[in-house]
This record gives C-alpha cells, sequence and structure tokens, in this order.
C-alpha cells in the first residue's frame, strides 16, 4: 500500500503490459520500427499517487525502487513535463510510485507508470483522454505509452499509435523475468534491421490476422496466437541467453497451452488452461527459482 501521508491523493495503477504477439514489419528511414502487436495486460501493477501541489516531484518507494535509476529520467516526470508545456496552466503535484514491476522488462513498466501519470494529470486537470494534447504526448513520451494510456487488450500497429480494441478472455498466466535487465535498443541492434529495410521478404505479402470476436474461448485465441510469433525473442536470446532458460521452465510446466517472450525481454509469459495449472506452475517455477521475479495471475 501508498504511505498513509498520502491520504486525499488521487491514484492509478501501472498495468504490465505483455506482447501476447510482436511483428517486426521493418524499419523506417528516420529509424524507428514498424510493429505489429497483440498486446495484453496483466493483473499486476505498479501504484502511483498524486498530491496536488505546484512543485511537481517524484518519490519512488516499493520493492524495485532502487532499480528505477535517477529520478530525473523517470518517464513520469517526462510525460509531466511535457504535458505540462502542451497544456499552458497545467495543474501538477507531488508524485509518489510504489515500484513492484521489473524494469527493463519487456513489460512497459516505465511506460505503465508514464500513462498513469498522464491519465492522473488528465482528472486533476479536467482533460479527456482523447484530447489531442495529451495524445501527442503520450506518443512523444515513448512508444509504448499511447497503448498503457488505455491499458486494454488491443492490437498496436505503426510504432505505437495505431490502436485498436480487441474482446480478449481472461487468459490465466504466469510472467517471469530473471532479473536481468535487456536494453530495447540492443535488442533490436542484434535484429539488424537498416533505415528502410523490411523483416518480411519481397514477395510476402503482409496481411493481418483474423483474431476471434467476442465471445471466443482461451483455446481459440491460443490456436489463433500460435500462428504468430515475436520477431525480437531470437534476437533477444543473443542478447541474453537467460531467456531461454526462462521460456523452457515455462514450456515444461503442467498445462501450459503458450509460451514465449513478451516485447523485447527478458520478461516471458506462458497461457494456460485454468487458474490453478497457472498458479501451480508460478509456484513451482518460483520455487525452483527464487531468484526470479515470478507471476501468477491473469491477462486481459
Amino acid at each position: 500500500m501508498l504511505a498513509s501521508s498520502n491520504q486525499g491523493a488521487l491514484r492509478e495503477t501501472g498495468r504490465a503490459k505483455v506482447n501476447l504477439t510482436l511483428r517486426v514489419v521493418g524499419r523506417r528511414g528516420d529509424g524507428y520500427h514498424d510493429l505489429e502487436s497483440v498486446v495484453a495486460f496483466a493483473d499486476c501493477a505498479d501504484q502511483l499517487s498524486l498530491v496536488p501541489g505546484s512543485e511537481l516531484t517524484l518519490t519512488t518507494i516499493g520493492p524495485l525502487a532502487g532499480a528505477c535509476g535517477e529520478t530525473s529520467d523517470n518517464l513520469v516526470l517526462k510525460a509531466a513535463r511535457l504535458l505540462s508545456e502542451a497544456v499552458p496552466g497545467l495543474e501538477l503535484g507531488a508524485f509518489t510510485l510504489e515500484k513492484v514491476l521489473p524494469v527493463a522488462a519487456g513489460i512497459g513498466g516505465g511506460s505503465a507508470d508514464a500513462a498513469a501519470a498522464l491519465r492522473l494529470l488528465a482528472r486533476r486537470n479536467g482533460l479527456a483522454l482523447d484530447d489531442p494534447r495529451l495524445v501527442a504526448v503520450a506518443l512523444q513520451t515513448g512508444a509504448d505509452v499511447p497503448v498503457c494510456v488505455a491499458s486494454r487488450a488491443c492490437t498496436m500497429t505503426g510504432v505505437g499509435e495505431n490502436l485498436l480494441p480487441l474482446d480478449l478472455p481472461v487468459l490465466p498466466c504466469v510472467m517471469i523475468n530473471p532479473r536481468v535487465p535487456v536494453a530495447t535498443k540492443d535488442v533490436f541492434q542484434a535484429l539488424g534491421l537498416k533505415p528502410g529495410e523490411l523483416l518480411v521478404g519481397v514477395t510476402d505479402v503482409l496481411t493481418a490476422p483474423a483474431w476471434p470476436g467476442a465471445g471466443a474461448s482461451v483455446s481459440d485465441w491460443v490456436d489463433a496466437l500460435g500462428e504468430v510469433r515475436n520477431d525480437l525473442e531470437p534476437p533477444a536470446l543473443k542478447v541474453q541467453p537467460i531467456i531461454g532458460t526462462v521460456l523452457d521452465s515455462l514450456r515444461a510446466s503442467g498445462g501450459v497451452l503458450l509460451a514465449r517472450m513478451s516485447g523485447s525481454g527478458a520478461t516471458c509469459f506462458a497461457i494456460y488452461g485454468s487458474d490453478a495449472d497457472a498458479k501451480s506452475a508460478g509456484a513451482q517455477i518460483a520455487a525452483a527459482h527464487p531468484e526470479w521475479w515470478v507471476h501468477a495471475g491473469t491477462l486481459s
């Protein structure tokens, strides 16, 4: 829980983002990569509070506060400063971030925190979440921030700006991070695309998968997700081979239906047929690897 001194503070959660699929279409001339991804959100989250005031500050607490690095570089402050520049007279205040999600982990923890900050500032200042200024600031803060503002299952294309909601069932899951940070830039460097280069072959035709509609089962989704991989998994394995050990542990667990890496790693996830299977697998893996961050829960 957040400190009791924050009575009356506005509060938001920064839910972990999981890339169920991640296709790298190619690298644009400006150096950014065009992506196609099915994104879901987990039931584990950082907590962010805002006490209104004239000064913009950030305090980090929680078990992983020490991994956040320099406060001045935190995306919470970056998002707040950018929104303050875009919205004259924006009322700010003191943020307190309770950090429980691993950093540089491929689950958008920093982006989720920045998105939570934007939602808090929107509530404080009477802004709509679809206010063009807030939308622009979200993308300017980071490619994963727009999808984290909504924090609901969707397809994400372009560099992260194009979002289309999906009707995703609740997916029992286990998420594992081996507590080894992986820099996104290192993974894209290992992928090795040059500006203007496509990852697909010249004769390939890019077609959007027909994702299951409303009411589809977990097994329907697992079948569909199995047809599309995470293109960053092979280069991430070169950058940090322990990802392979994590995937082996998940794939060897009872009741697993699908296991792969999220984002640029090193967090990996597995989908199970039942909550009981997920909880059992999470407990067994956590016991075998107490040095890992393990979460058994759901994606939606």
